[in-house]
Formats: C-alpha cells, sequence, structure tokens
C-alpha cells in the first residue's frame, strides 16, 4: 500500500465513526439467539449434510489417464 500514515488513520477514524453507531447488544443474549437459529437451520446446512450428487457441480465429470 502506497498510503501515508496520515491516510491510514484517517480511514481508521472514519471506520470507528461507523461502529460506534452500531447497536450494542449482551452476548450472553445474542449467543443464545443465534444457537437457536444454527439448531433451527442444520436441517438444511449443506455443510453437515451434504449435497446431492446429482445437484453437485463440482462434482467430478470423468478422470483423465496418462499411459
Amino acid at each position: 500500500q502506497d498510503m501515508t500514515e496520515k491516510e491510514l488513520l484517517k480511514m481508521e477514524l472514519d471506520q470507528l465513526k461507523k461502529e460506534v453507531k452500531n447497536e450494542r447488544q449482551m452476548v450472553s443474549k445474542t449467543g443464545k439467539e443465534i444457537k437457536e437459529y444454527v439448531e433451527s437451520m442444520a436441517g438444511e446446512d449443506p455443510l453437515l449434510k451434504g449435497v446431492p450428487e446429482d445437484k453437485n457441480p463440482f462434482k467430478e465429470k470423468g478422470g483423465c489417464a496418462i499411459s
């Protein structure tokens, strides 16, 4: 990066100004809500249940043999 220290500090200040506007909530409350959401969506999660071979766009289409 070819930014001066002043430019980097301005970017950081701008980011902090944006973050200070975010509503804060206690982790004890939001953690429980996130856990419940994740558990309720687990049945639809392809990382947990897998992707059917016929719908997998990344499956092997064929092999290559060099002899």
